[in-house]
């Protein structure tokens, strides 16, 4: 009896000792679970991502390439009929161009043309009318300096100026009895001999036979 109270009284407080450290243990081995749950959890996430990532790149890329390489069998396989008319259509769509621009540069030279043609009109329009204003001074000095004369040969002695009248050519002399006044002209006619008074009579009349008659 006195053992196993021994024995009880030394195996009491062995009992409390197994129940306080075995709480700890669980514990920690649950925050260690927890975190290797965690850390696996993450992984498979992280792997899952990768994953995805690496099933839709070479989705897209086949899809990519075998549209490219559609496009490139649906340019190179063109019938040779199809390649005839492109090239036929390409060469007279460089013709056209060419004949326009051939066009473009006999327009640019016409208008050029038309241009000094414009210049040299209007040059000949100011010499024209330069000319005609240097005719019309010239005109009238000349008929001032008939008239001026003529009157000089009305003043003079008739047969002074019949002498004279004898001396020139028979139209020089018939226009200026023919501006003179008739009463001064009779006088120098009758000093005139008798054949340049005949040559003189037959101009005078000549023109006034071209004058109009009502």
């Amino acid at each position: 009896m006195g053992k196993n109270k021994t024995t009880r009284a030394a195996g009491t407080p062995a009992t409390p000792r197994r129940r306080r450290r075995g709480r700890p243990r669980r514990g920690t081995l649950a925050l260690i679970a927890g975190l290797l749950m965690a850390s696996a959890g993450l992984r498979v996430a992280l792997h899952s991502d990768q994953v995805f990532a690496l099933d839709s790149t070479p989705s897209e890329a086949p899809l990519q390439a075998s549209m490219a390489s559609a496009d490139a069998g649906m340019s190179c396989e063109q019938p040779p009929e199809i390649e005839a008319m492109l090239e036929a259509f390409d060469a007279r769509e460089a013709r056209l161009n060419q004949r326009e621009a051939q066009v473009r540069d006999r327009m640019n030279a016409l208008a050029i043309a038309d241009e000094e043609i414009d210049k040299k009109l209007a040059q000949l329009e100011t010499a024209e009318a330069a000319l005609k204003a240097t005719l019309a001074l010239a005109d009238n000095a000349a008929e001032n300096d008939i008239t001026q004369l003529t009157a000089v040969y009305e003043n003079m002695k008739p047969k002074d100026a019949a002498a004279l009248f004898e001396q020139m050519a028979p139209e020089f002399s018939a226009g200026f009895l023919g501006r003179m006044r008739p009463e001064a002209a009779a006088q120098v006619m009758a000093g005139l001999s008798a054949e340049r008074a005949y040559a003189i009579s037959v101009i005078l009349a000549g023109r006034n036979s071209s004058v109009p008659k009502e």
